[in-house]
């Protein structure tokens, strides 16, 4: 049987480990070279299947393949484009059939949230239906943590951890000046839908470090009211209040507090900054001076400060990718299954790809408190390993050094075609 070659792909706003499931995938393939040949990966995503413009990752060496496992971002280029339905537009997805026929690619690998699971799961359909043998595997990724049936996704340990720490430093900032200056810090976080990374906030206060602090879900509607109380109560308790606000709150007619018009790639509301819209709320009612940030790509971007534990099950689920594409499953995404809280044991398991594409896994009601405002114990106890452990990268002159990949592009050899 001829050896086929393989196409990965990152899809969607990228974390500071998707690099490191492409190096558990191309490590882990290369150990099989007599059953995966050349690993093609695209640049820019899924455009580079469809453009043909495909990277040799043979060209990179075994070091930097292993550097990826530290270095931040999408190393081959991500993108925000959604393939349409087989029904809308079938010339894509026979592209993309093409494209591998052309480079006798059997194998389909595609890193990314639920959207890019749904694409990979219509791919392996369309092979199906076209008699042309293609193995489809997802690998999850998602700083949201909203995929279904994972117990959590790669990507977010990190972010959670980003946030949880800069939360607890921002509060050390403002206790220190609230006399005098700043009483409310509020910082915007991501979490379009689901809050899980707002929830993450919450770690910053604990036995140790009692930090009035109010969360703002998206899956809990905005009372304006209530809110307020809650702040002045915890400036006139301790001086001083923190605030995590989800870029996704609503009011109560279901809109965004921080709408600002349009659409993104995917056909999701572009969100334009929730964490001014509540400090100017605190500003004109209470009259509190406060200060605001925007985590913004610096929360998911931030490999230097890692959860060791993200990094290890982002690897994990990287060469799961591959090996389960060789132990004959198809149209599968490996998953993180828990095995305890404490200690922290987990595995990998396997869901197919239809129970997957397009669902959002939200924070259950039995992780928000009471009052709406923070998370429950069992909350903490979900949280607390995914943050776990220090993996820091090498440095260099003061700064982590990271890599930086060829990226040497194959011949093409169809006709253009546009995207």
């Amino acid at each position: 049987m001829t050896t086929k070659n393989a196409f990965y792909a990152q899809s969607g706003g990228v974390t500071s480990v998707i690099n490191a499931s492409a190096c558990g995938l191309i490590q882990t393939a290369r150990l099989h070279s007599d059953k995966i040949g050349t690993v093609y990966a695209g640049l820019n995503g899924i455009i580079g299947a469809l453009q043909e413009e495909l990277i040799d990752t043979s060209f990179e060496s075994d070091e930097a393949i292993a550097a990826l496992r530290y270095t931040p971002a999408g190393a081959f280029g991500s993108c925000r484009y959604k393939l349409k339905s087989l029904d809308a537009n079938r010339a894509e997805y026979e592209r993309l059939i093409d494209v591998f026929k052309a480079h006798n690619i059997g194998y389909f690998f595609y890193n990314g949230g639920g959207d890019s699971q749904d694409t990979a799961h219509k791919v392996s359909q369309l092979g199906e239906q076209m008699g042309y043998p293609l193995t489809c595997i997802g690998v999850p990724k998602t700083v949201d943590n909203d995929l279904p049936i994972t117990d959590n996704c790669a990507g977010f340990g990190s972010v959670a951890k980003y946030v949880a720490v800069s939360m607890r430093e921002a509060s050390f900032d403002v206790a220190s000046m609230c006399a005098t200056s700043t009483k409310v810090f509020v910082m915007e976080v991501m979490g379009r839908h689901a809050g899980w990374i707002a929830a993450a906030g919450a770690l910053a206060a604990d036995e140790n470090h009692d930090i009035p602090l109010v969360i703002l879900f998206p899956e809990i509607e905005f009372n304006e009211s209530k809110f307020l109380a809650a702040v002045d109560e915890k400036v006139k308790s301790y001086g001083y209040c923190c605030v995590v606000v989800s870029e996704g709150v609503k009011n109560s007619e279901g809109q965004f507090l921080a709408e600002a018009g349009g659409k993104d790639a995917f056909g999701h509301a572009q969100l334009g900054g929730a964490a001014p819209v509540i400090a100017n709320l605190i500003k004109q009612s209470l009259g509190y001076k406060y200060h605001w940030a925007v985590a913004d790509y610096l929360q998911r971007a931030a490999r230097h400060i890692a959860s060791k534990n993200d990094v290890e099950q982002a690897f994990a689920v990287g060469k799961a990718a591959v090996e389960f594409a060789l132990a004959g499953k198809n149209a599968v995404m490996p998953t993180i299954v828990r095995l305890s809280d404490a200690p922290y044991q987990w595995k990998i398991d396997s869901v197919d790809l239809k129970d997957v594409a397009n669902v959002e896994k939200m924070m259950p009601s039995e992780f928000i408190s009471e009052n709406g405002f923070g998370i429950t114990p069992a909350c903490r106890a979900y949280l607390q390993p995914l943050i776990a452990g220090e993996d820091y990268p090498p440095y260099k002159n003061g700064l982590p050094d990271y890599v930086v990949l060829k990226k040497c592009v194959v011949a093409k050899k169809l006709p253009e075609f546009k995207v």
